[in-house]
Parts: C-alpha cells; structure tokens; sequence
C-alpha cells in the first residue's frame, strides 16, 4: 500500500467547513481546532482543492503554517512563489501581506497556527488575481 495514499484516505481531522468564498478562491474547508475564545491563538487544519487559495492578508500576531499533504505556494507581497509541501514549516511574520494555496495540479492540506491579538487574527485583504497566481516559476 503506498503511504501517501493512505494519508490522503485516513486524514488526520475532518475535512470541516467549506471556507468563506469572500476570502478564498476555488474550493477550500477549514476545521477549527482552537478558536481565540479557548486560547491566545486560532488553530486550523485547512485543506484546498487543486488550484483554490486565499486572498492576500496579513496576520497582527504572525502565523505558522504547518503542511501536512500535498504541494502548494505561497508568497510574501513582492517576492517570488514558494513551492511547499509535506513537511514544510513556514513562519510568517507579524504584518507580512502574503497569500497560500494547492498548487495547480495538486491538494493541499496544512495546519495554520495564527497568534491572537488586541488586533484580532487576520485581515482580509484583495484576492489573488490569475496572473499572480499563475506567475510560479519551476
């Protein structure tokens, strides 16, 4: 049995609510783990069909991404397209305007560890246009 099978088949959290399309593009679901409410952060298991991310936004307290299956992107504004993937840790600055998602061809699954604040968790910025999305050079 190959185990990256098995992993996509047996995921470690359910798959959850089908994310706000005001802050996403393409199909996503986002699980809550820990809600500010119950703790100084916000703890999600977010999963992105092929092709879907979200709209650029920064975080007041950073954010910790953890990737937990498949490929995808991510990019600070004015820098280039990062390829992650399982096992990749991305640590994300306070205020750094930034975007993530599955890649074109690919799922993806990460957790997001994002730090509360007196200024809340995140905000919400413009999406990502096709052309930003699409500028991922190999």
């Amino acid at each position: 049995m190959n185990t990256t099978d098995n992993i996509e088949q047996n995921p470690i959290f359910s798959q959850g609510d089908k994310a706000n399309p005001d802050y996403f593009t393409g199909n996503a679901w986002v699980k809550l783990l820990v809600n500010e409410n119950e703790f100084n952060s916000v703890i999600g298991n977010v999963t992105f069909e092929a092709g879907a991310r979200n709209n650029w936004h920064t975080h007041p307290g950073g954010q910790i991404l953890i990737v937990t299956y498949g490929t995808g992107y991510y990019q600070e504004k004015g820098k280039p397209i990062q390829l992650i993937q399982r096992g990749d840790v991305i640590k994300i600055p306070a205020d750094v305007k930034h975007w993530h998602g599955a890649a074109t061809d690919s799922t993806l699954t990460h957790i997001a560890i994002t730090a509360s604040t007196p200024k809340g968790a995140v905000d919400w910025l413009e999406r990502v246009t096709d052309e930003e999305y699409n500028s991922y050079k190999q």
